[in-house]
């Protein structure tokens, strides 16, 4: 799997995120995707080494010390086999390589950077053990532009997402794989090349690398941060359809949210009232016979809204996933010294389920869509418009297929929003007996949104057409600039063509965020 996200930019104007301090989804697409900077802020560095020298302690008792999981003893169902004194450092290393299992493709490089930024977070709230020189390294990483291999499938969510995240301590310590510059080059040549010395693990640090939910979560969060733009092209998109299919705005009277005060629903509507303000073929059919629209056109508020909410609790979710320390075993310090704890931070239900869920809400707009392509292209329900949209029915097939791609698109969907987090298998001899499944969550979350993408692309170029046919009438101000940005790089159908390339060059419309600029220039500011 290779997300269809930007390649991140050159290093940006924006001030550099200080790791350590709270971070928001939005920050986190920024140094992902755009090359935002990043810094290690002053009590971070203080944080980690505290919790630092408390891992060192017990190392310096040697075989003298308590043991104390995966820093003196074996992992998994091995945690009660201890390890002496000199194989401690090996015992890292060991780790790390033997946890490397990833299969599949390879992670794009805007996920590969959300994770690195994601374990950089967790050592730098201070409850890691793990020395500051691993923080400035992963820090270093981002910086020069060095970027892991990372195979997308071999995690259960629990223990965390050991198998990726050992491809990205592999890296650290000069093993595996790595792209720099576009190339991809064993990790010790890339660390070379960007002037980058390799790491020797020290106690408990592979562990705490590779412990957590930062695979799952950075998909998730780059995942989530789309899904929430495609609301807005979806309400976008439903407003075209509106106009090309002559339907009334009546339904998103706002008298009718304040009596069903659901957030999202508000927030769809109050959009499609902005984008269907002043519209002249609206206007034209204001006297009409027909009493109410499809419920695709009549309910984007309720199906749109709900979307938005769904999202909305996904992203809190991750906002504290984020934000929390995720490894095992976490160090607390107090006046009297440390106190080692283990638990189950790692484990990612609570993602797995956010994720889930936000897959299944973002197929909703997919679903939806297609029910109001076929409004648009089905003579039996539009009115005044040509069969399929074509320009000579009969001779010309217009968008008939089209309708069935998106449909294809939205049965994918179906199959992808099984729930993932409903699903276990015990793994590590028993002891690591009920996992999450949140990384194959997350995996299928990104598809979804992708499938999504492409069927509101198909929805834009229908309805654009429907938009064309029904001059000398001028739709909204808010349509018409949508209209103008398709149009831009989709011209209007006169002949039947591959339509392959315009639903590619709408889908780039949408990601590159052009469609929701162009027409909140002409209404402003969208929800």
């Amino acid at each position: 799997m290779t997300p269809s996200t930007p390649r991140p930019a050159a290093p940006s104007p924006l001030s550099p995120l200080l790791l350590g301090r709270p971070l928001s989804l939005a920050d986190l697409e920024d140094v992902a995707r755009r090359g935002r900077p990043v810094a290690v802020c002053a009590e971070a560095r203080e944080r980690a080494a505290a919790s630092r020298r408390a891992i060192d302690a017990i190392a310096a008792a040697g075989d003298a010390a308590p043991a104390v999981y995966g820093i003196n003893t074996g992992f998994g169902a091995l945690a009660e086999t201890r390890i002496a004194d000199h194989d401690i450092r090996a015992l890292q290393r060991n780790l790390v390589r033997s946890h490397a299992c990833g299969v599949g493709p390879d992670l794009g490089e805007a996920e590969v950077r959300a994770m690195i930024v994601l374990r950089a977070q967790v050592i730098a709230l201070g409850h890691s053990g793990v020395r500051t020189e691993v923080l400035d390294l992963l820090a270093a990483l981002l910086e020069r532009g060095v970027c892991p291999r990372i195979p997308a499938q071999g995690s259960v969510g629990a223990s965390g997402d050991l198998a990726p995240l050992a491809h990205l301590a592999l890296a650290l310590i000069g093993e595996g794989e790595a792209r720099f510059e576009g190339q991809l080059m064993p990790s010790a040549a890339a660390l070379a090349r960007a002037g980058i010395a390799p790491l020797e693990l020290a106690a408990k640090e592979g562990l705490a690398l590779i412990n957590g939910t930062q695979y799952m979560t950075a998909l998730g969060a780059l995942a989530l941060r789309d899904a929430a733009a495609l609301c807005t092209v979806a309400d976008i998109a439903g407003a075209v359809s509106l106009e090309a299919l002559m339907g009334s705005k009546r339904p998103f009277d706002d008298r009718l949210m304040r009596v069903r005060p659901h957030p999202g629903q508000a927030g769809t509507a109050g959009n499609l009232r902005a984008l269907l303000a002043g519209s002249e073929i609206m206007q034209s059919h204001a006297d009409c016979p027909r009493v109410q629209d499809a419920y695709s056109l009549r309910c984007m508020p309720q199906v749109h809204g709900a979307t938005r909410d769904a999202l909305a609790w996904a992203a809190e979710v991750l906002t504290r996933e984020v934000n929390s320390v995720t490894d095992n075993p976490t160090v607390f310090l107090a006046e009297g010294g440390a106190e080692l704890i283990s638990g189950g931070n790692f484990h990612g239900q609570p993602v797995a389920l956010a994720l889930d869920l936000a897959a299944m809400a973002a197929a909703e707009l997919a679903n939806i869509s297609e029910r109001r392509v076929e409004q648009l292209v089905n003579p039996a329900l539009s009115i005044g418009l040509t069969p399929f949209l074509a320009p000579r029915s009969g001779l010309h097939s217009g968008f008939m297929i089209a309708q069935v791609a998106s449909a294809s698109l939205v049965s994918e969907n179906k199959v992808l929003c099984h729930p993932a987090s409903v699903d276990s298998i015990p793994s590590s001899a028993g002891r690591e007996d009920h996992v999450s499944m949140g990384s194959i969550s997350a995996r299928k979350l990104a598809q979804v949104i992708e499938n999504v993408r492409s069927s509101l692309a198909i929805e834009l170029i229908t309805a654009a057409q429907g938009v064309d046919q029904r001059r000398p009438l001028r739709p909204s101000a808010g349509v018409a600039a949508a209209h103008a940005a398709i149009r831009r790089v989709v011209p209007e159908l006169a002949e039947d063509r591959p339509l392959y390339r315009d639903i590619a060059a709408a889908t780039e419309l949408i990601q590159s965020g052009a469609l929701i600029a162009a027409v909140e220039e002409a209404v402003g500011p969208l929800n």
